[in-house]
């Protein structure tokens, strides 16, 4: 009998995967990650954290890239970003 409910325990979707705890998924993942995020006023790139603690500042003109929130990180308006990549 099957059911249209059914999945494919050993190939799950990747939607389904990515919704599950990072600690029940078929191979353990983390939620963070690196980033590169550029700075809105002299537009020079810095590496932050996806879930830093603390306030990440530009180098340059120190500038407020991202705050702190209870898990992600949040980063500041106009300011753009993209994972890294190994």
């Amino acid at each position: 009998m099957v059911l249209s409910n059914d999945i494919d325990l050993l190939h799950p979707p990747a939607e389904v995967e990515r919704k599950k705890h990072k600690l029940k998924r078929l191979v353990q993942s983390p939620n963070s990650y690196f980033m590169d995020v550029k700075c809105q006023g002299c537009f020079s790139i810095t590496t932050v954290f996806s879930h830093s603690q603390t306030v990440v500042l530009c180098g340059n003109c120190s500038a407020v890239l991202c705050q702190p929130t209870g898990g992600r990180a949040r980063l500041t308006e106009g300011s753009s970003f993209r994972k890294k990549v190994d």
